[in-house]
């Protein structure tokens, strides 16, 4: 009898322990998972890559299509073999000041947010949205989730909000910007820049520590996928203060971008072409410039590789 009551009770104390195992095990993983935010990583490539766009991980191969602020122009885009398309979002200056497409000084245009958007629907191209106005950004995020069931590209969310080199352009408030996207997905990613400016015949300063240090700090405790949208002409002087922000975190990125009367040569964008992980450097360039580019790299590499 003694050896019986001996028994249940040593099965009684295991039942318990493992009750008290399974029980801790669940709260230490709810709090962690609450306790931690998820970071999400970069999904543009494997995304095009399954949709057989792109043969490999080289953010190189990702086209843009710019401006698409018009019924025509978004209709242009989605016709084009550019795999992202990029508009523009201010609110409309006179009553209804719905969120529209266009670019300042424009106060107006003939295609609102909420029509751009049921044109983009079930497309397999991913977009960009570049807010040049704060007062557009909250409006413009609950159109967007009112559709983000029926999005199946990536999705870029884009603004200016520090102040770079030469730059004279007041940027959006970075806390109140990050704040009224905050909503968005995790995976969607945030491109965040500095408003920057180029004139030519003079030494115009690229990005330096002071810049990247206060961005890096802005973005440390993001959740989301960053790219930093950086000047073509200003990069031939930031090769060492843009690495070491991308060293900062996985989850970063660059985007290379260009104004039209911009001057700079090919050879200036091969450090960055080189020395950093191909899936880590987008080219919003011209294709001559970007063809150039990947032959240049191409052929240096080969030449380093031959020993000449």
């Amino acid at each position: 009898m003694f050896t019986l009551i001996r028994c249940g009770y040593a099965r009684l104390v295991g039942f318990l322990l493992v009750l008290i195992t399974i029980t801790w095990t669940t709260w230490s993983l709810k709090w962690r998972t609450e306790a931690t935010p998820v970071r999400m990583g970069d999904e543009t490539l494997q995304y095009f890559l399954r949709k057989g766009k792109i043969e490999n991980e080289d953010a190189a191969d990702v086209g843009w299509f710019h401006a698409a602020n018009s019924w025509s122009g978004i209709a242009e885009g989605l016709q084009s073999s550019s795999l992202m398309i990029e508009a523009d979002i201010i609110l409309r200056g006179y009553d209804p000041t719905d969120p529209i497409m266009a670019h300042p000084p424009a106060t107006d245009s003939d295609i609102t947010l909420h029509d751009w958007l049921k044109e983009v629907l079930m497309s397999e191209k991913g977009i960009k949205l570049d807010f040049k106005s704060l007062q557009a950004v909250a409006p413009s995020m609950r159109l967007l989730e009112e559709v983000r069931g029926h999005l199946l590209g990536p999705v870029w969310i884009n603004a200016d909000i520090l102040s770079g080199p030469g730059g004279n352009a007041t940027p959006l408030d970075p806390a109140s910007f990050l704040q009224a996207v905050s909503e968005g997905l995790p995976g969607d990613v945030l491109s965040l820049g500095w408003t920057t400016g180029w004139s030519p015949n003079i030494n115009n300063p690229g990005y330096s520590w002071e810049m990247v240090q206060e961005m890096e700090k802005v973005c440390r405790h993001l959740k989301q996928p960053v790219t930093f949208p950086v000047r073509a002409a200003l990069l031939a002087q930031s090769f060492h203060q843009l690495q070491w922000l991308l060293q900062q975190s996985s989850r970063y990125s660059l985007t290379v971008w260009t104004a039209q009367t911009d001057e700079w040569s090919v050879e200036d964008l091969l450090p960055y072409r080189q020395n950093i992980d191909q899936k880590r450097v987008y080219y919003d360039i011209p294709e001559q410039q970007l063809a150039m580019l990947k032959k240049l790299s191409s052929s240096t590499q080969k030449d380093i590789s031959s020993g000449t």
